[in-house]
């Protein structure tokens, strides 16, 4: 398997050791995410460098969840904002994702960040499940599990937004 076929996998083992770190209260997130980096590192699967981008995407999906406060409290909300049942989510840590956001959104508040935050999404680099648009020509491309984002089929446009 190719090194970039990998690196889904990274985000859910990082997601894995983020959500233990960060259900020990006395670490902030800041923490929890060095801990989790150092215990995927530690799997001796991937470089530092990837272990850092993806908890760069990671950090991204999370605080996107974390931004819209709805989106825990029901499961329709989720799924209309990953635009599909979330019942088709295939090998992902549903809960422990909505948990990391919850603590995530709580420590957003306490920042003060501002709720409309931009963050891109391009080709190459990893996503947690849900529907992306083309930012060229519309097209949609759904994920049901945790993905790397490719060019887009339609245009070969490479920046992406969640719907």
């Amino acid at each position: 398997m190719s090194k970039s076929k990998q690196l889904p996998d990274a985000y859910d083992y990082l997601l894995t050791f983020l959500y233990e770190a960060m259900d020990d209260s006395l670490h902030s997130i800041a923490d929890a995410l060095e801990l989790a980096k150092k215990k995927t590192h530690e799997l001796g699967l991937f470089t530092q460098e990837e272990i850092n981008s993806i908890a760069d995407y990671l950090m991204r999906d999370v605080e996107q969840v974390a931004q819209h406060p709805s989106l825990s409290e029901e499961n329709n909300s989720l799924s209309e904002w990953l635009k599909f049942d979330i019942n088709l989510l295939e090998n992902f840590a549903l809960e422990a994702f909505l948990s990391v956001a919850d603590k995530t959104r709580i420590k957003l508040a306490e920042l003060a960040l501002d709720a409309k935050q931009y963050h891109p999404y391009q080709t190459g680099q990893v996503a947690s499940p849900g529907t992306f648009v083309c930012k060229a020509c519309e097209k949609q491309i759904a994920f049901k599990s945790t993905s790397l984002i490719p060019e887009c089929p339609q245009c070969q446009g490479k920046h992406f937004a969640r719907c």
